[in-house]
């Protein structure tokens, strides 16, 4: 092991027998020296001006470079290498301006310092980039680095307008909470300077001498609470005068008509056998069904106007289908065999007219 003592830095190394000196991390920085005109020429090259451009024109050639060299650009010339160099050369031309508005006069043949970046930037320079986004080369780590900028763009979007939309509500609600109080301040006051109205007046007897004082209200005086007070007095009118409201009377003719059907179904149900129906009972039972297939398609027709006028929507009726009612009769109602087991069970039951008085006689007569 060797020690090595140097006035900038002490090294330990050992390497086989062979004695490493490694230099500091400094020496290793590659840089040459220019004049302060060339430096200037060289900028002006890069931005794409002459020598004699003021700052107007070398500001208006950057923002255009710019544009198409920015990583963020999408342009096909995008590069981070050149646009670095560019913005560069334009720093060095506004400090010049800078010191030439300031009337400081400078040597165009003085030695500058002039550091070489790809040499004196870390190696890991790239990671550095995209804030650390993405994982492969540099394209891809380019592409993910978009699109969760994308991303982040899009939930400050939101934000923003959630903020917004917050804050528009706790305004309407502030605003809507003041006009309900001063609504119930202004309510109340008025109701109890109607009471006390109210009560001064009872107290003078003025409503005493009232038609109909100590009596119940008849009932056409009560009012339906959800119904306008004109609506309301044009029903009063109507009923009065035996009016009826269609969509009341159609209600009434289709609840008759369909119990007419069912009992002539029924009828006609009785003189089938029981189910299942034999060959012939189910031409009959179909013959049936065609017969009245006019009136339920009537029945129908009643019943989609009645939808239509009906006021109430939980009131509304629904269309009659023939096979599904017949087929429920065939089920629910009696068949041939039944009822004339119940003629008989009821024949058999039957007493004479005068059975009680045959029988009186006869024990008198014995």
């Amino acid at each position: 092991m060797f020690l090595v003592q140097f006035p900038f830095r002490t090294m330990l190394s050992r390497k086989g027998f062979q004695l490493v000196v490694k230099p500091p991390f400094y020496s290793n920085i590659r840089s040459n020296f220019t004049s302060r005109g060339e430096l200037y020429n060289k900028c002006y090259t890069i931005l794409g001006v002459t020598e004699n451009s003021d700052q107007n024109t070398v500001r208006h050639a950057y923002l255009a470079l710019v544009k198409k060299l920015h990583p963020d650009s999408g342009h096909p010339e995008a590069s981070a290498d050149r646009f670095h160099e560019v913005d560069t050369a334009f720093r060095v031309l506004l400090q010049k301006f800078s010191k030439s508005r300031r009337g400081l006069v400078e040597d165009l043949q003085e030695e500058v310092k002039v550091f070489d970046i790809r040499h004196t930037a870390p190696q890991h320079r790239q990671y550095l980039s995209f804030d650390g986004v993405g994982h492969g080369t540099p394209a891809q780590r380019q592409k993910q680095y978009q699109a969760v900028r994308a991303q982040r763009a899009q939930e400050r979007v939101l934000e923003h307008r959630m903020s917004k939309a917050q804050a528009s509500e706790m305004a309407v609600m502030k605003k809507g909470d003041f006009f309900k109080k001063h609504q119930i301040k202004t309510k109340y006051g008025f109701d109890r300077v109607v009471e006390d109205l109210i009560q001064e007046a009872m107290s003078r007897g003025d409503f005493s001498n009232l038609s109909g004082f100590g009596k119940p209200l008849p009932d056409h005086q009560s009012q339906n609470p959800y119904v306008d007070f004109t609506t309301h007095k044009i029903n009063k009118i109507m009923l009065d005068n035996g009016f009826t409201p269609e969509w009341i009377t159609l209600h009434k003719e289709i609840r008759e008509e369909c119990d007419g059907l069912k009992s002539d179904l029924a009828k006609e149900r009785g003189k089938l056998g029981e189910l299942p129906l034999s060959p012939q009972d189910e031409y009959k039972w179909e013959k049936v069904l065609e017969a009245h297939e006019s009136v339920v398609a009537s029945l129908n027709k009643k019943v989609d106007k009645f939808n239509l006028i009906v006021p109430v929507l939980n009131r509304q009726m629904v269309r009659i289908e023939l096979a599904q009612l017949g087929q429920k009769v065939l089920e629910t109602e009696k068949h041939k065999g039944q009822i004339k087991k119940e003629e008989e069970l009821q024949s058999s039951v039957n007493y004479p007219k005068d059975a009680s008085k045959v029988s009186i006689f006869s024990f008198i007569g014995s």
